[in-house]
């Protein structure tokens, strides 16, 4: 096992992680240099062309969560939580946009964790710290998968075993298919989990459409808060917490940045990022907003989160939320993969073993990926609330990988001309706006998340590796 990365003293180029040195002088590598340096690899990772980044992309993003956005919008009301997604969706093109030109700059950037570095004056604290949030971040989001996993078998069989033995089958599917080592292999599972996601809506936008009411929502059976109603603004009586709440899980599904440096990284022509990224706008536009208001519109304030479990008819339910296996296995696969890349070459260094097929390159690598799986599979079990929980990711996570990095960047590119022109001007006010979003998040956001769990656990929980029915 080698000694992990060394940080040189300031005056030189940092040699960090996975990452190439510079050149003989001091310049920062080029993409040209780094790819040829890749390609005489036996495991090639810079192979991507930008329709497979694109597939990637949308196979990450296309998820269970968009089913969630029919519930922030029965909180918020129609006016604030259409303003909410359309600005998210502003923000996000923005921010990916000024990390892809931060990264051309230098392209030795691999992962979040070099970002961070570079970023943040090549600080080493700023690069462990992101390295743990990267950890923190991916493995607490493969446990909500794991979750999922269980209650998509929980829903489909009955409750026809205990739920922990659910969670392990995801588990162990979750680490078997995460065992290519490449992101150019994952993305070909993208293909199909974006595809089994898409029609998984379809479904429950007919179903929701044909039925006569809604089984439930969170104040009671179907009809005991009213008939069916939306509303432009939150019902009287809302507290801060839930908008809160249901606007950072709109940010939520909107923010994920953290794994960008890395996809970025594994494609043979980084460059081309900007177009798999304006692929994934379009379908993120449209899936992340219309599916949830033709939602809101068939099961009004009866919305619960997914939105799967407030239809009436329990085959509905069952049909359509059973091709959601696929997304949130896929999707667990490709956080597992970021995550132990930044392990595994964390142990393996610059070693032969990092890029070969060897016994010891493959066995490291397989034990890396068992234990990020078996980590998040104890979480899936000890947390009471992941729909909270996720709450509190996106306000301690989100904020830095959604917002506080990017305005950070942004100010690095252009300091010194940061009013240098209308167009700049404008722009560097809108990176203000972006800093004080991440800090709010991070302020006010993360008390609200923290809000809702202490509330969770005064009304009882469910029991750590229970086998209690999850099924919506």
């Amino acid at each position: 096992m080698s000694a992990p990365p060394t940080y040189p003293d300031e005056k030189q180029e940092p040699v960090l992680n996975h990452v190439d040195g510079p050149d003989s002088d001091g310049e920062a590598t080029s993409f040209t240099a780094l790819i040829a340096q890749d390609h005489q690899h036996e495991i090639k990772l810079r192979t991507m062309s930008w329709q497979k980044a694109a597939w990637l992309l949308a196979g990450d993003q296309v998820c269970l969560a968009i089913m969630a956005q029919t519930w922030s919008l029965s909180v918020l009301g129609w006016v604030p939580g259409i303003i909410s997604m359309v600005l998210a969706g502003i923000l996000f093109w923005i921010t990916s946009i000024t990390m892809h030109k931060y990264i051309m700059k230098n392209p030795q950037i691999m992962d979040i964790c070099d970002f961070g570095y570079y970023v943040f004056g090549k600080s080493r604290i700023a690069y462990e710290f992101s390295g743990f949030m990267l950890l923190a971040n991916n493995i607490l989001l493969i446990g909500f998968h794991v979750l999922t996993g269980a209650k998509v078998l929980n829903t489909l069989s009955d409750h026809s075993l205990c739920t922990v033995i659910f969670s392990v089958i995801a588990t162990l599917m979750g680490t078997v298919m995460s065992l290519p080592r490449t992101l150019n292999h994952v993305s070909f599972m993208s293909i199909f989990s974006a595809a089994c996601m898409g029609i998984a809506i379809l479904l429950f936008l007919v179903f929701a459409g044909i039925e006569k009411a809604p089984l439930y929502g969170y104040n009671g059976d179907y009809p005991t808060d009213g008939l069916v109603r939306t509303y432009a603004f939150p019902l009287p009586g809302t507290i801060w917490v839930a908008c809160m709440n249901a606007v950072l899980n709109i940010t939520f599904l909107w923010v994920p940045q953290i794994l960008f440096p890395t996809f970025i990284a594994e494609m043979e022509r980084p460059q081309d990022f900007p177009k798999s990224l304006a692929v994934l706008t379009v379908i993120s536009a449209f899936l992340f907003i219309v599916p949830p208001a033709i939602g809101f519109r068939y099961l009004g304030q009866y919305s619960t989160a997914p939105a799967f479990g407030s239809l009436g008819v329990v085959a509905y339910k069952k049909a359509s939320f059973a091709f959601v296996i696929v997304p949130t296995l896929v999707i667990g696969v490709i956080y597992a993969n970021v995550s132990a890349k930044f392990v595994y070459f964390r142990i393996m260094g610059k070693s032969r073993h990092a890029h070969s097929n060897t016994v010891i390159g493959w066995g490291v690598w397989a034990a890396v990926m068992a234990g990020i799986w078996a980590i998040a599979f104890v979480f899936s079990e000890v947390v009471p609330s992941m729909g909270d929980f996720l709450s509190l990711l996106s306000a301690a996570f989100d904020s830095f990988f959604g917002f506080i990095y990017f305005a950070v960047a942004y100010w690095q590119l252009y300091k010194g001309k940061l009013f240098a022109g209308v167009g700049r001007s404008v722009m560097t006010v809108i990176y203000v706006f972006i800093m004080i979003c991440g800090l709010f998040m991070l302020g006010p956001g993360f008390y609200a998340a923290v809000k809702a769990i202490i509330a969770d656990y005064s009304g009882g929980t469910r029991p750590a590796f229970s086998c209690a029915n999850l099924a919506i």
